[in-house]
């Protein structure tokens, strides 16, 4: 507590002086008369720490102590989950069978262990790792391949790669001009090629490139002339290229399924799914994968060509399943929740999986 005196030639003006010098909180202590004239005043105020503190305390007894956080049924979340993307009740109960065995409460981290136990993931090469087979891009119509071209093709400039892109795609009108066009804005090597032997002096061409992306017509799996098509344009680069297949979510979960396995006897061994962010059941993508056994690679998760790709790992699928449980998580995830354990605790630490959302 401060005192102060203050001298005036009447009570008025003293206690103007107390309030500019001490504030409105100023408490009078002590008036006197003066003997040559005038009064005197003594008012004293509280320190501002000493006020702050006691405020503080204050304000700390009137918050109420917050709620206890509701406890989660780990199995009950996730069977609703997967029900609500619409998994067979087969895969469904492997799912659960192998999420509940992991310690936590956490229902996104252990439908992330599950999925990490049922299915692999070997994210897309961007160029950076040495010499890398040139990804050639092969699904049905409309998947997105051109787009994902593109996507891939900035993804890796930006990491200062060398890039090289060919077209095979003479079917579709104005596809491989939005390509050619896309790839002068990025200053990348463009070849466009109209048959098997083209395509063959084109790979010999892109050689010295760190990566080179090649981009196909749409073949419908089930029509055996398209497909000759396709594996005829396969077989004259021998095992020079990986196949890669690009499969939008969203398709019916037969046809996702069929589709997978068809495109898998054409050499594909890695799935890149497109359009994540216009499905809102995934179960025919988890079908696909399980019954091809295709490796999940990427997901589309935007239109945009600089961010609309990332690649896909265990947590992220589940993310990407389950949004509404991540959202509840983040904000209060205390360090026994976040931290997992055990074997599955450990897989979910690789490196792919904090490169995702």
């Amino acid at each position: 507590m401060r005192l102060k005196s203050f001298h005036a030639k009447n009570m008025a003006d003293a206690m103007r002086q107390v309030r500019q010098a001490l504030g409105d909180d100023a408490i009078i202590v002590a008036t006197r008369e003066e003997e040559g004239g005038g009064v005197r005043v003594t008012a004293a105020v509280e320190d501002d720490d000493q006020h702050s503190h006691n405020s503080a305390a204050v304000s700390m007894a009137r918050v109420p102590p917050p709620p206890p956080e509701p406890v989660v049924d780990v199995g009950e979340v996730l069977a609703e989950a997967l029900h609500r993307h619409g998994v067979p009740a087969v895969l469904a109960e492997q799912l659960l069978d192998s999420a509940l065995g992991l310690d936590t409460d956490d229902p996104t981290l252990a439908l992330g262990a599950a999925l990490d136990s049922m299915f692999t993931f070997h994210p897309l090469p961007d160029g950076g790792r040495g010499r890398t087979k040139p990804l050639v891009l092969m699904g049905p119509h409309g998947s997105g391949k051109t787009l994902t071209v593109a996507k891939l093709a900035a993804r890796a400039v930006f990491k200062n790669r060398s890039v090289s892109v060919i077209s095979t795609d003479t079917v579709r009108a104005g596809g491989a001009e939005q390509l050619a066009a896309f790839t002068r804005l990025l200053k990348v090597k463009f070849h466009m090629v109209e048959d098997p032997e083209a395509f063959s002096g084109a790979l010999q061409m892109s050689a010295d490139n760190d990566l080179v992306l090649v981009d196909t017509a749409g073949h419908n799996p089930f029509d055996p002339d398209e497909m000759n098509d396709l594996k005829l344009l396969l077989s004259a680069t021998a095992d020079q290229v990986e196949p890669v297949l690009v499969l939008p979510a969203g398709l019916d979960m037969v046809d996702a399924a069929e589709t997978a396995l068809i495109f898998r006897q054409m050499g594909a061994r890695r799935m890149l799914v497109s359009r994540l962010d216009t499905a809102r059941r995934l179960g025919n993508v988890l079908v696909a994968a399980h019954r091809s056994r295709l490796a999940f690679c990427d997901g589309g998760v935007a239109s945009k060509v600089a961010e609309g790709l990332t690649p896909l790992n265990p947590i992220g699928l589940a993310r990407l399943m389950m949004p509404d449980q991540d959202k509840k998580k983040r904000p209060a995830a205390s360090p026994s929740r976040s931290k997992p354990s055990g074997n599955k605790a450990r897989a979910m630490s690789t490196p792919s999986s904090r490169t995702l959302p």
